[in-house]
């Protein structure tokens, strides 16, 4: 049954109600109830396609049910069928009655669940918080709860009897109280003379243990009123009494803790182990120290122009040399980790030291990829030379200390997670081997370090040496005058209580009382016994068994948590995040303003182009001049060969005149020219010819490629780039060595055209002849030029331009129109004067008031006959015009004898043939030879970052290289930021 209402519908009237809601029931129609059956004939002719004739029907039926519905009147002539209607509505109430009973037991599942809920609420409530211990099982050792072996991490926890005999004497304890109970109701009052600890000693108190809290409060005062109020012995040994037997306690369970730390360690390096196999994805992200280191690495190489500079927070070690502050950084990084020396300095440079926790102890460099496994002592021996090689090549010659910070990173169970620098130590006097500045440096050095507002500065000071001899304290108050950033650490305390005559030196040291400088905390600790060869573990059981037994910590002088390397590192770390979390905003703001100037000058001056950094554009830079490279092999071999002949005829040229064709041709004779031109040219081929055409061909390509660069450079090139590819270009020439081994087969080949004396046809006959007429035109324009600057401008010049003769013009002047009369009486005169011809000619200038001197006449004469010679051989060559036919048949005549003819045409030939083999050798080899060699400089170049910032320079490299950086310092402070906040 279905109710509609407060009444019961029939089923019929169900059955059209389901078909709305989807269920189909083929019920005949006269099976309907007379209701059901009107609402069917109301609707069945409904005119609107949009609504179906069975939901128009339920929605009206709906409607209807809201009201109270009385069962229809039967229609007449239904007889009986009234009265058994009756009784099928009488039996549905009586149904629907009993069906009551199941709301009530649901109320009562309700109600009952209800209380049990508020039941277990306040039993809940009544159980004490232990949300203060969930540090102790980090929230990933529950998600791998399944994959640990409970059973026998139950057998390693200790058993019970064990915990027993760590727990201390209650009854003696509780008699000692009683002692302090007396004493305090006879009215002493040990609180007030307690001195409350530094505001470091109650950052610690914060997350130290309670037991020690107690055991050291109790004893300070305890030893504090025995000092001032008893001096009774009795009292005195009952006082004495209780402190031991606080420090016992105190050490029990000082061993207790250490035993659970280790086991928690060897428990958390089982779970990193299996993160690093994959089993937690999550963790494989970077930790978020490392995200912060690499924040700093950024930091250390960039130089802003905005001011924007490095304040994010760091732990700066700082001691005077030999203090011990390289030890205290090696306990805390748990690691033998530095170069170790007797005496001399041995951290030349900052070395910045990331700590972070991990599950195997590994050491790497931020530039390097090698993994130094510290378990090991070849790797420890290994990563020490690194940082010595490293610190040594960062120091400039003449130099003994260097800014330069080297970036090492520190990974293992159990280490505090920080970020440290370790700085030379301060000197007080330069030694010999020195630089004269190196004391002021290493003062530069650390104050660039220390005015860091942010940096935590961790003052190191040698306990075992008399504290006046400080240098670094008087630094350390200077840059941080009221200690609010500075923690003070006192090293070598075996020795300095073996040493000193009044312990309470050094308690007047770690309570700030003896130097005037101020530190939010004072640590007192031990490094060992000065051997180099100790481990980390005998260093700390040294130091343990040290404060166990020193009378500095049982007299009261020393409290617990102001001692150990464990301790310090812990008050550190917490130091050092606690400034992060306070700081790094702060810097992110600062960044992301310098960015937005950067920007803002970026499209201001450089709208159209891309900000591309020194390294994208050294790319651009190197793909152009490649370009440019390879449009060397696009020359044609015409071109190469024309200018091969026109240089190499250039280099050769005053050589065949001067010490070839003249010489041959001022003999007068045909035979002996033939012969002293073969003799000459032999030995010209044998020494010097072969090397002039390979220096020739060298500079050729040399020339090319430089053409080529230049050509390129007014093609809508970038003039960024001139400076470097003037230094590729150079670099890469310096490198390219030609190819000796073709010098042979070159001689050979010229050796062989300059024997050629057969002159085939007329046209080489012409070209031959017109090769010497250029060359003795050109000889003879020379000439005429030597011989006008000798004598001087002449009568038109002297009318027209007003020039004038010196004396020494005046004089070859005359000298040369006296020889040139003796050169119109002797046409065929020889190349040289005789010396009654020179004595004629002094003589006959003499006559007319000219002093003259013989070699000025000699030097006159070589210059006249040189040009009536070249004259008289240009005239010759004229005559050599139609002289082929002569040659061909070999007729001998004295007019036409044209052996200069075949000397330059043997020469010409020469060249022709020697640009060829040039030019073949240039394109298969030397090119290719060339093009490999720019690649190599390019390279290089490429890696060289100090190479690339001294040729790629200007405002717009540099301003897109700070946009880069402080882009990266700020997408990565985000990242940190983000991961920091997570982790809170």
């Amino acid at each position: 049954m279905l109710r509609v209402g407060s009444k019961t519908a029939c089923m019929a009237c169900r059955n059209l109600v389901s078909t709305n809601m989807g269920v189909r029931f083929r019920v005949p129609l006269q099976k309907l109830h007379p209701l059901s059956r009107a609402i069917h004939h109301r609707y069945s002719s409904n005119t609107n396609p949009q609504r179906p004739p069975h939901r128009t029907a339920a929605r009206y039926f709906t409607s209807m049910s809201r009201l109270p519905m009385r069962p229809p009147k039967p229609p007449p002539g239904s007889g009986g069928r009234g009265h058994q209607q009756q009784r099928n509505f009488w039996v549905a109430r009586l149904a629907a009655r009993l069906l009551k009973l199941r709301y009530i037991l649901l109320g009562s599942a309700v109600g009952g669940g209800y209380t049990a809920k508020k039941t277990y609420e306040e039993w809940k409530d009544m159980l004490p918080d232990f949300s203060e211990y969930n540090w102790v099982i980090p929230d990933f050792v529950w998600e791998l709860s399944e994959q640990i072996d409970f059973d026998k991490l139950a057998k390693a926890l200790p058993e019970m009897e064990e915990i027993a005999k760590l727990l201390p004497d209650l009854d003696k304890i509780g008699e000692n109280f009683t002692f302090l109970k007396s004493l305090l109701s006879s009215g002493v009052s040990l609180g007030s003379e307690v001195k409350g600890a530094s505001g470091l000693h109650l950052l610690l108190e914060t997350s130290g243990d309670p037991p020690l809290k107690a055991a050291d409060s109790s004893a300070a005062a305890t030893q504090d009123s025995s000092d001032k109020q008893y001096k009774k012995s009795s009292d005195k040994e009952k006082i004495d009494q209780l402190q031991e037997d606080l420090l016992r306690t105190q050490l029990k369970y000082q061993r207790m803790l250490e035993r659970l730390e280790k086991e928690n360690k060897e428990l958390r390096k089982v779970v990193l182990q299996k993160d690093d196999k994959g089993i937690h994805q999550r963790k494989v992200k970077k930790s978020l120290i490392d995200l912060y280191s690499e924040v700093l690495d950024i930091l250390s190489d960039y130089d802003s122009n905005y001011n924007t500079q490095d304040h994010l927070p760091r732990v700066v070690v700082v001691g005077d040399q030999s203090a011990g502050k390289t030890s205290v950084l090696e306990m805390i990084a748990q690691a033998r980790i530095f170069p170790r020396g007797s005496g001399e300095m041995m951290t030349r440079s900052p070395v910045k030291v990331t700590l972070s926790e991990g599950p195997h102890h590994v050491a790497m460099f931020k530039d390097s990829g090698r993994e130094f496994d510290l378990t090991k002592e070849e790797d420890l021996a290994a990563l020490r030379h690194e940082i010595e090689l490293r610190m040594r090549k960062s120091v400039k010659e003449g130099q003994t200390v260097s800014s330069e910070t080297i970036s090492l990173s520190v990974k293992g169970p159990g280490i505090q997670r920080m970020v440290l620098v370790d700085l030379p130590g301060v000197i007080s006097t330069v030694t010999a081997g020195m630089a004269s500045d190196t004391k002021e440096t290493i003062f530069s050095i650390s104050k660039a370090y220390m005015q860091n507002p942010n940096a935590i500065i961790l003052c190191i000071q040698d306990g075992s040496v008399d504290a006046e001899r400080s240098i670094v304290t008087d630094l350390v108050s200077q840059m941080d005058p009221q200690g609010k950033r500075t923690i003070f650490v006192l090293t070598k305390v075996d020795l300095a209580e073996k040493n000193l005559a009044s312990p309470s030196r050094i308690q007047q040291i770690v309570e700030g009382k003896l130097f005037p400088m101020k530190a939010l905390g004072y640590f007192a600790v031990v490094t060992g016994r000065g051997s180099s060869s100790e481990s980390i573990d005998s260093i700390k059981d040294y130091e343990e068994d040290f404060f166990q037994n020193s009378r500095l910590l049982r007299d009261g002088m020393l409290k617990a948590h102001q001692v150990t390397t464990k301790n310090l590192s812990l008050a550190v770390s917490d130091c050092f995040w606690k400034m992060v979390r306070e700081s790094v905003e702060q810097q992110a703001d600062v960044f992301k303003a310098s960015r937005f100037n950067l920007e803002t000058e970026w499209k201001n001056n450089y709208p159209r182009l891309r900000e591309l950094d020194r390294n994208e554009l050294y790319e651009k830079a190197k793909n152009e001049i490649l370009d440019e490279v390879i449009s060397l092999s696009q020359v044609t071999p015409q071109l190469w060969e024309s200018i091969l002949q026109k240089k190499l005829w250039e280099r050769v040229s005053t050589h065949v005149i001067e010490n070839i064709y003249l010489p041959a041709a001022q003999t007068m004779d045909s035979g002996t020219f033939n012969t002293t031109v073969d003799i000459k040219l032999k030995q010209w081929t044998d020494k010097q010819l072969p090397h002039k055409a390979l220096e020739v061909a060298w500079e050729t390509l040399q020339e090319e490629f430089a053409r080529f660069m230049a050509e390129y450079k007014g093609k809508d090139q970038d003039d960024i780039f001139d400076k470097l590819k003037e230094a590729v270009k150079d670099e890469s020439i310096k490198r390219h060595k030609w190819n000796e081994r073709a010098m042979d087969s070159l001689r050979v080949i010229q050796h062989n055209a300059l024997e050629d004396r057969s002159i085939t046809d007329k046209p080489q006959w012409d070209a031959a002849i017109q090769f010497m007429e250029e060359t003795l035109q050109s000889r003879l324009k020379d000439t005429e030029s030597v011989i006008r600057d000798m004598v001087g401008p002449d009568w038109k010049q002297r009318w027209f331009h007003w020039l004038n003769r010196t004396p020494d013009q005046h004089i070859r002047n005359e000298t040369k129109n006296e020889l040139e009369r003796l050169l119109k009486l002797h046409d065929d005169h020889t190349a040289y004067l005789a010396n009654d011809e020179v004595t004629t000619v002094r003589k006959n200038l003499e006559g007319r008031g000219v002093e003259v001197d013989p070699v000025l006449i000699k030097d006159t004469w070589h210059q006249l006959y040189r040009r009536h010679f070249l004259q008289n051989a240009l005239s010759h060559c004229n005559l050599c015009k139609r002289g082929f036919y002569y040659y061909q048949r070999h007729f001998v005549d004295s007019e036409l004898e044209c052996n200069d003819v075949v000397l330059f045409w043997r020469i010409q030939r020469m060249l022709v043939i020697t640009a060829n083999t040039l030019r073949q050798q240039l394109t298969n080899t030397e090119v290719r030879r060339l093009e490999k060699n720019v690649k190599e400089v390019l390279d290089d170049f490429g890696e060289d970052m100090e190479k690339k910032s001294h040729l790629i320079t200007g405002r717009r490299v540099q301003l897109a290289e700070d946009l880069k950086k402080v882009r990266e310092i700020q997408e990565k402070l985000e990242a940190f930021i983000e991961a920091l906040h997570k982790e809170k």
